[in-house]
């Protein structure tokens, strides 16, 4: 009888057998808190073979957390091309791609931008793309004239704290009608259109 660590080191793409391994089981209650040596059991691989890819749990998370960011990015392009034309119902979609994104991926959501990741992390070139569509975004709706000439920077910061602050609030069950009215997301969303459009009452109602 093969034991688990006679098992061999390839089981075809062995690293990307790992990451999709650890990635669901993400999702189980014990969350991030697996060890390599459960994810390579769960892949049907030795315990060392993780090793050849990832020299340790933090690696694996951190690369884990970069594709997140890369699936975020995905979502936000979609969501935009999706929306009707112009700037500001672009914006509404990318909004909402982002809502969905965290209320689909809620674990993986929550270690992208977990307390344990490194800060450097945020600065890569694989983190940045999906912040980078919010930047070229408001970037076209100023060359429209539909979006304030304020500093985009600053308006993606804005645009980002609140979608960001509304994923947290939903996935903890936090958004309540008694607090908050009925309609939160719908009426944040409204209050952020109307600091970044030039012409607000154009498409606050119905959000364009």
């Amino acid at each position: 009888m093969t034991s688990p660590d006679d098992r061999p080191y390839h089981h075809g793409d062995l690293r990307r057998v790992i990451i999709d391994t650890a990635i669901a089981m993400l999702d189980e209650p014990a969350g991030p808190q697996f060890t390599l040596r459960e994810v390579a059991r769960r892949a049907g691989v030795s315990h060392a073979a993780p090793y050849k890819h990832f020299p340790d749990k933090a690696a694996l998370l951190t690369e884990i957390a970069l594709i997140g960011f890369e699936r975020l990015r995905e979502a936000l392009a979609a969501g935009s091309a999706g929306a009707p034309p112009g700037a500001v119902p672009a914006l509404v979609g990318m909004a909402r791609a982002y809502l969905e994104f965290g209320a689909s991926n809620p674990a993986l959501y929550r270690l992208m931008f977990g307390a344990g990741m490194d800060r450097s992390l945020h600065l890569s070139g694989r983190a940045m793309g999906a912040f980078d569509e919010v930047i070229g975004l408001l970037e076209r709706g100023q060359a429209e004239g539909v979006i304030r000439p304020r500093p985009v920077r600053g308006q993606a910061a804005a645009c980002w704290a609140q979608m960001h602050g509304l994923t947290l609030l939903a996935l903890d069950g936090l958004l309540l009608p008694e607090k908050v009215g009925d309609g939160a997301v719908d009426a944040a969303l409204s209050v952020l259109l109307e600091g970044l459009a030039v012409d607000p009452a154009r498409w606050v109602q119905g959000h364009g």
